[in-house]
């Protein structure tokens, strides 16, 4: 009879983690739709401080709504955009923001009491609890990360850096990929407890890094609003490419700071991306991973729907959340089917 190699902890509850971590990267999908809807209402800037312990009680009565109204006043949004808007006004968008820092907190919360638990109960598989800690870490910057980026629209410009939003929104990902992958990897060791965490292999690798940058472009377009500059497809308003379009010097910057640009390559990378994971779902079918494949094929194609939709609706706000969310389920999806192609065992 096969025994447990040495590293396997008869009091180990990988199964039990991995249905946690699922939980978790749950939360995170909807911190995404959530993240969409801030961004979209521009409510990501009503909050003005970052009170990490105290910022959980929202304003309790009127003196306090005025208080925080009057810190909004106060910075170039307002002044220049929202001039005249009415404590209702406020208080709508106060709330995506508010739910938005509540989601990080209880979902900081969600993970961190227990990974503590489970360590003290010794139910943590050897060779996890670091990978567990590097994803509490990355979690706790990702909170830091957050304020950096609404500290960049509080002075002089009137919109976050989309550069940072870029970031916040990346790691947020990255986050998710992890915890799925370690998940995928304890519901292995469940299973077999001879199983070795899976490998990433090239075409993962490629896969993953065409997703990436694909989402990162997204986060620059929402970030820019380059979504509003055309709202025609296939065509960019008359033509392939507006000519007349203003360009920024140096060239490449055209890619990250100008809109039109930023929109373009949007819409035409995202076919480079979708080939890249259809071409790893293809390689999960192979090795067995029928759903997986199945789930590939179908969120990328879902994804391209509502990308074009996003466009073609004028940015209508439940359609462009639905296509971010979706690229939270692709990236769940993908990860998955890597996982598959790169499992080991011993």
């Amino acid at each position: 009879m096969l025994k447990p190699s040495p590293g396997f902890r008869v009091s180990a509850r990988p199964l039990v983690i991995a249905r946690w971590l699922y939980a978790v990267a749950a939360l995170i999908v909807l911190m995404v739709a959530v993240g969409g809807i801030t961004r979209l209402t521009e409510s990501g800037l009503s909050i003005t401080q970052w009170k990490p312990l105290t910022g959980i009680i929202p304003p309790l009565n009127d003196a306090q709504w005025q208080a925080e109204f009057a810190n909004y006043q106060r910075i170039p949004e307002y002044q220049q955009i929202n001039q005249g808007m009415t404590l209702s006004g406020f208080k709508a968008i106060f709330f995506w923001e508010y739910v938005h820092r509540l989601l990080g907190r209880v979902i900081g919360m969600a993970f961190a009491l227990p990974l503590l638990w489970f360590a003290v109960r010794r139910a943590i598989p050897k060779g996890f609890g670091p990978r567990l800690l590097a994803l509490l870490a990355l979690g706790g910057l990702q909170g830091a990360i957050g304020w950096w980026m609404v500290a960049s629209g509080l002075s002089v410009r009137t919109d976050v850096s989309h550069v940072r939003l870029a970031v916040h929104l990346s790691t947020a990902l990255v986050i998710l990929g992890g915890i799925v992958w370690t998940a995928l990897d304890l519901r292995d060791l469940a299973h077999d407890p001879l199983a070795r965490p899976a490998r990433l292999t090239p075409v993962a690798v490629i896969a993953l890094l065409c997703l990436g940058l694909q989402i990162v472009l997204g986060a620059f377009t929402a970030g820019l609003n380059a979504g509003y500059a055309f709202s025609s497809w296939p065509l960019m308003g008359d033509s392939f490419f507006p000519g007349d379009a203003p360009m920024i010097a140096p060239a490449w910057k055209n890619v990250v700071d100008n809109p039109v640009v930023v929109q373009f390559v949007h819409r035409w990378f995202a076919f480079a991306a979708a080939i890249a994971v259809v071409w790893l779902a293809m390689s999960a079918r192979r090795a067995g991973a029928m759903t997986a494949w199945g789930a590939v094929i179908l969120l990328v194609g879902l994804q391209i729907v509502l990308g074009i939709a996003t466009l073609l609706t004028g940015v209508e706000i439940s359609i462009a959340v639905a296509h971010q969310v979706n690229a939270a389920m692709l990236l769940i999806a993908v990860v998955t089917a890597a996982h598959r192609v790169g499992r080991q065992t011993a």
